[in-house]
């Protein structure tokens, strides 16, 4: 045993020389992500009174008032336009109150202007392809042979027009249309499970996914988060983390080093277990400390 903690030590200290840099391995939502959450969940259920203090504190966590506009403009594609304006209106009265109180609130930039020859539908087809991972010249959806109309104003208008304004990032706009969709309840569960599988493309976390229906399900006290939207929501993530998980499910944190890296796993099983990797240009050893 004594052997076992020299060679720990020795690999410690050979990479003490490096810098630190301690990360998470399964991020949660930041504050401005859990901010578009709650805003976009408080418009899509068209809950105006609590929809107030998630606007201002996400104006608080550096959110710019053209940020939280478009989170209000995009949630109308998923909630319709009453919700939307009605959402729009009340983040006007929190601007006017706010600078009654002092307070300046930063504009921010408005979306770039597009440069681009292609149609709007072509610009939206491939928009959506690269999100969802699911190419361009797929056979198309059901509804969409039962109603074409309706697909020409989903490419061009919703993955272009919308997907296109860049004050969002793709996955702010994902990140936006789950928390409405979610919000809405009952009846939308296959775009809840087709919307959080692009939150998945889009690098999201099973973690992060989990956060976010638990922010959704807070602000309804439960009583708008159907038994339907539950279930579908749960088996997602379930099946994300069947295919993404990494093979420790316990990790909780990892320590990167400039040449070399060490990683601790802590194990919540009723025997603690801890692992420990290290490894660093001289030398490296992995064992099981218990």
């Amino acid at each position: 045993m004594r052997k076992i903690w020299m060679t720990v030590l020795l690999c410690m200290m050979a990479s003490a020389v490096f810098a630190v840099r301690a990360v998470s391995q399964d991020k949660g939502l930041n504050l401005r992500q859990q901010s578009i959450v709650k805003i976009a969940s408080c418009t899509g259920r068209g809950d105006l009174e609590a929809l107030k203090p998630a606007l201002a504190e996400g104006l608080d966590h550096g959110m710019t008032i053209n940020e939280i506009r478009e989170v209000l403009i995009h949630a109308y594609a998923y909630c319709g336009f009453p919700r939307s304006l009605r959402a729009l209106q009340t983040f006007m009265d929190v601007l006017d109150q706010r600078q009654a109180q002092g307070i300046k609130d930063v504009v921010g930039r408005d979306a770039s202007p597009v440069n681009d020859s292609r149609s709007r539908y072509e610009r939206g087809r491939d928009i959506l392809a690269e999100i969802s991972g699911v190419p361009g010249d797929a056979p198309e959806p059901a509804y969409a042979e039962f109603a074409p109309v309706i697909e020409k104003f989903l490419k061009e208008h919703l993955f272009a027009d919308l997907f296109e304004r860049d004050v969002l990032t793709y996955a702010e706009r994902e990140l936006a249309t789950v928390s409405v969709i979610a919000a809405l309840g009952e009846s939308v569960e296959p775009m809840l499970r087709s919307h959080m599988g692009i939150c998945r493309n889009l690098g999201m976390t099973e973690d992060q996914l989990a956060q976010m229906i638990g922010i959704v399900k807070a602000g309804t006290d439960g009583k708008l988060f159907r038994k339907p939207c539950r279930k579908t929501s749960t088996r997602v993530i379930s099946a994300s983390r069947k295919t993404t998980m990494p093979v420790s499910r316990h990790l909780v944190m990892r320590t990167e080093w400039k040449l070399g890296s060490a990683s601790w796993v802590s194990s919540n099983k009723p025997k603690s277990v801890i692992r420990l990797w290290v490894d660093c240009p001289l030398m490296s050893c992995s064992m099981l400390l218990a």
